[in-house]
């Protein structure tokens, strides 16, 4: 049986969780005006053609699988139940009657599906090569699927760079641009999601629920490695990106933690890597405890001053991979009711 989703807030404890796979990961080979809009909108047009296609490489494979299994060994001492998504087959072509295109991996879970009160929401996603990806996951989760968008040429747009390349035609978003607190949803407006798609969540949501859409702070792709909310009151803060001119409102009266200097680790510079930045995208355990790339001793000592402890996750390819342990994990089950929130 599918579980049936019970969460409210990024902090509450976590009792059952999606952790992705590395195994068939890989970067389509379908470059379309799509992906060339998105993942790459700020290369020259000699610099995307350059970009690798395909597997990545067999070691960085293996060892992020030998990391992810660990992980998900630990969350289970620790009483957490662990789901892993199948090992599937993403050269497999997927289409619509506009575009055609192959897949890229189920290392990143948190980026397909919304899971907020008892709702498990495919979205809407912005990218053709991930729009089928969320089917992956249903023997897992009982999910309900947000309209498909079409995803033509015309809702990209690179034309005018320091703006999003995502245009307002029709719905898109992906489940990473979104943080749940409560029956508030912070919403980022960006590559990666538009206004038309806050306007569907608000009307699916309904009136119990506040979605809050933040502009003017990260452009690009997901928010999880500028904003996480850490407990009521007290947020986690990119200072690359947010300062107290752009903070969202929502978070103006919050007690704020800008994020140290983040520990430079390897990373290989082909295969599209993260930014520095994605050395605070942790996820939360308890309002007490979470999960951080064990090489961020700056980020772990800042917050134990706070009283957040850390449990040190190995994930060796997090910047190759483009995925910390909030992206490679989907929360499911935690404990706690919207009546805990106000």
């Amino acid at each position: 049986m599918p579980t049936q989703v019970n969460t409210y807030a990024e902090w509450d404890p976590l009792k059952e969780v999606i952790v992705g796979i590395a195994t068939g990961a890989r970067i389509p080979n379908r470059k379309d005006h799509c992906l060339r809009c998105i993942e790459y909108a700020t290369l020259s047009d000699e610099e995307f053609a350059r970009t690798p296609t395909g597997l990545y490489p067999r070691q960085m494979i293996e060892e992020t699988d030998e990391d992810l299994d660990k992980f998900s060994a630990d969350l289970e001492e620790m009483g957490i139940r662990v789901h892993r998504p199948p090992v599937t087959d993403f050269t497999e072509v997927y289409q619509t009657d506009d575009w055609a295109v192959d897949g890229y991996h189920a290392y990143c879970p948190r980026d397909t599906i919304f899971t907020i009160a008892n709702h498990a929401i495919e979205t809407p996603m912005v990218l053709r090569h991930r729009q089928n990806e969320a089917r992956i996951y249903r023997d897992i989760v009982e999910t309900v699927q947000a309209p498909l968008p079409r995803l033509l040429d015309n809702m990209f747009d690179r034309s005018v760079m320091g703006v999003p390349t995502l245009q307002n035609d029709e719905p898109a978003f992906d489940a990473a641009n979104l943080l749940k607190i409560g029956k508030d949803i912070i919403f980022l407006i960006s590559n990666t999601g538009n206004q038309a798609g806050v306007d569907w969540l608000q009307e699916f949501l309904g009136s119990e629920y506040r979605v809050h859409p933040v502009r003017n702070v990260y452009k690009y792709i997901h928010i999880d490695s500028t904003i996480i909310p850490l407990r009521p009151g007290l947020v986690l803060l990119c200072p690359q990106r947010v300062n107290k001119d752009n903070v969202p409102e929502f978070f103006h009266s919050w007690d704020k933690i800008y994020a140290p200097d983040p520990i430079i680790t390897p990373f290989d510079t082909a295969w599209n890597p993260a930014s520095e930045t994605i050395a605070m995208n942790i996820l939360s355990l308890a309002p007490d405890l979470v999960a951080v790339e064990k090489s961020q001793t700056n980020l772990m000592r800042e917050l134990e001053r706070y009283g957040i402890q850390s449990y040190p996750l190995q994930l060796r390819h997090m910047r190759s991979m483009a995925g910390g342990p909030h992206c490679v994990t989907l929360d499911l089950v935690r404990e706690g009711t919207l009546a805990d929130y106000s």
